[in-house]
């Protein structure tokens, strides 16, 4: 597939590739990621459609803060929706990470990492804005340079919507975002054709809705509360293979040949632990049916003793009647 030559920094790339399933942005500016919005309000305003056909709602909120907490309510009505963060903004977004990934809610939020503020403020740096997120069950992708930024970006929206789960899509900040290559884009009608329309379907009827209500936000006591996250455990196992699906998917329309890296450690290891749940499950039921027939068989040695009870000849346990001595009564 020919794809167009175009000259432009990484952060510009995310935004080309995320513009397409994007129908709401909602967005605060921090650097490095200042420039994702930018393009995204930019084109809007220029009237560029996304792949439904529709201009893409931009909302800048007050911080980062509002921006997660409009993302989490634009995605519960049931709109794709995308934000652009980095470092202490990624930060105020945590809150609302728990609540999208609880919902199962697949929303992208494309981060351009870069260093937290500790003793001194920092812009540039390392991954400790993303990795303070690991524990919020958003799904994580990493791209390390411009084109791969363009080509696997659509992944993460993509295995959001068959995963339902949300995705930090991230990259270098400055040194992937502000880098400036001359890479192959993507044609949204190709992009089209990477999504799973009918997970698109899925996630608006799972949207809340006065015609079909549903319940969520609840307060759950512990018995309720643990079997709900360990009722999500499923879809964390599968998301893996989604991501490989599409990447293959990817790789088929570009000629790449990207893949996850570990997945195939991770693949030995979940096959692995099939194979001892396996033979741990076949060894108690052998010993259960051990059990099973020791019981049989002492139940039928105990009715084959009672039927040899039952034929055996009475034994005669009468004594003989004793001669009783003869007496002679003395006249007088």
């Amino acid at each position: 597939m020919a794809r167009k030559m175009k000259t432009m920094d990484g952060n510009q790339a995310a935004a080309h590739a995320s513009y397409a399933y994007t129908e709401v942005a909602a967005i605060y500016p921090i650097t490095p990621s200042s420039v994702m919005p930018e393009h995204v309000d930019e084109w809007a305003t220029e009237g560029r459609k996304n792949i439904f056909g529709q201009t893409v709602q931009v909302t800048e909120m007050q911080s980062e803060a509002g921006a997660a907490g409009a993302v989490h309510g634009s995605l519960s009505a049931g709109a794709l929706t995308t934000t652009f963060t980095a470092s202490q903004g990624l930060l105020l977004m945590i809150p609302n990470l728990y609540k999208v990934a609880g919902e199962q809610l697949p929303g992208v939020f494309n981060v351009s990492a870069r260093a937290l503020a500790s003793h001194a403020l920092n812009i540039f740096g390392d991954h400790s804005d993303v990795y303070a997120c690991r524990q919020t069950g958003a799904a994580m992708l990493c791209e390390s340079s411009v084109q791969e930024v363009m080509d696997l970006t659509p992944v993460a929206h993509c295995a959001a919507l068959k995963g339902k789960l949300p995705f930090i899509n991230f990259f270098d900040g400055f040194r992937t975002s502000h880098e400036i290559q001359k890479i192959e884009t993507w044609d949204y009608e190709d992009l089209k054709d990477l999504v799973d329309m009918d997970a698109i379907d899925a996630f608006r009827n799972h949207a809340l809705n006065p015609n079909h209500p549903c319940q969520r936000g609840s307060a759950q006591n512990p018995d309720i509360f643990f079997q709900a996250r360990e009722a999500c455990n499923p879809f964390y196992d599968a998301l893996p293979g989604i991501v490989q699906k599409y990447m293959d998917k990817v790789n088929e329309k570009i000629g790449t040949d990207y893949k996850q890296s570990g997945l195939a450690a991770l693949k030995a290891k979940q096959d692995e632990e099939k194979k001892a749940e396996a033979k741990a499950r076949l060894e108690a039921e052998k010993k259960i049916n051990e059990v099973k027939a020791k019981a049989l068989a002492e139940k039928k040695a105990a009715e084959a003793a009672e039927k040899a009870a039952a034929e055996a000849p009475a034994e005669e346990t009468a004594a003989p009647a004793e001669e009783a001595p003869a007496t002679e009564a003395a006249a007088e």
